[in-house]
């Protein structure tokens, strides 16, 4: 069975840096969420308007059928998303079992790094909007939470170490029930 991770929280906190080097230290086939929107929904941001629920359901739906095909060719993926709304999430693990890693942190710091950033079409106007649709990881939803308070090389280090304990749960679990059929 695969691994299935989707890097997620607001834009800026940090998704494509973490999702690179799990794709780079675990060999992890790589999408960039931001790359399955289409013109319109970037053209949308751009602008500085909030996407809505309408503009987000066809875009996740793309996320999750490429998830669902890399398991059926046995591949581990790991793609960064917002997932912001815990509806958005379930619609992502729709027919495949999906890790999530929360990168999470201030405002006021997520803000700043937004606003550094150069070449992206979300603007840090956009970022209140995030936060206010933001609903965290809840207790029965499978991932972790990850702090941004640090070095990206300590956030990178926290993320990939929780994929890897994740990973090994994972590859307990088949042999833990192997063990139980033969008794």
């Amino acid at each position: 069975m695969s691994i299935h991770v989707v890097v997620m929280g607001v834009a800026g906190c940090g998704k494509s840096t973490v999702a690179e080097a799990i794709r780079d230290q675990l060999g992890f086939v790589m999408a960039e969420g931001d790359d399955f929107h289409p013109k319109a929904n970037i053209d949308k941001m751009s602008a500085g308007i909030p996407l809505t629920d309408e503009d987000r359901w066809p875009w996740l739906r793309v996320i999750n059928t490429w998830m669902v095909a890399r398991e059926a060719l046995g591949q581990n993926t790991v793609v960064s998303s917002s997932a912001l709304k815990r509806s958005y999430r379930d619609l992502l693990r729709e027919n495949v079992d999906v890790f999530f890693v929360h990168l999470a942190g201030s405002q006021e710091l997520i803000y700043s790094r937004l606003a550094a950033r150069k070449d992206h079409f979300m603007p840090p106007s956009l970022l209140a909007s995030q936060f206010a649709t933001l609903q965290p990881l809840e207790a029965d939803e499978n991932g972790v939470v990850v702090s941004v308070e640090g070095t990206i090389d300590e956030v990178v280090s926290q993320a990939v170490d929780a994929v890897k304990a994740y990973q090994a749960r994972k590859a307990e679990a088949p042999a833990a029930a192997q063990v139980k059929t033969a008794a």
